[in-house]
């Protein structure tokens, strides 16, 4: 499956959808990119060790934010 953004005037784009939800990637989340044979390999920027949580995904949707905001 091919998909494809724009860039705008500032060179400028956005991960469609499909991407961002392939990738597990939100707002404020880092991503990086590698250069390779005439390619760019886009993946999420994970900062393990940072977050002593980071691990457990299961725990990081919108419900568990507000359910465990105050911990």
């Amino acid at each position: 499956m091919a998909l494809t953004s724009k860039l705008s005037v500032k060179a400028q784009t956005v991960l469609p959808q499909a991407v961002r939800d392939h990738l597990r990637v939100g707002p404020g989340d880092e991503i990086e990119y590698e250069l390779r044979d005439g390619c760019a390999i886009v993946r999420p920027r994970r900062k393990i060790g940072a977050d002593p949580f980071a691990a457990f995904t299961e725990w990081s949707g919108p419900n568990d934010e507000e359910d465990y905001a105050d911990l």
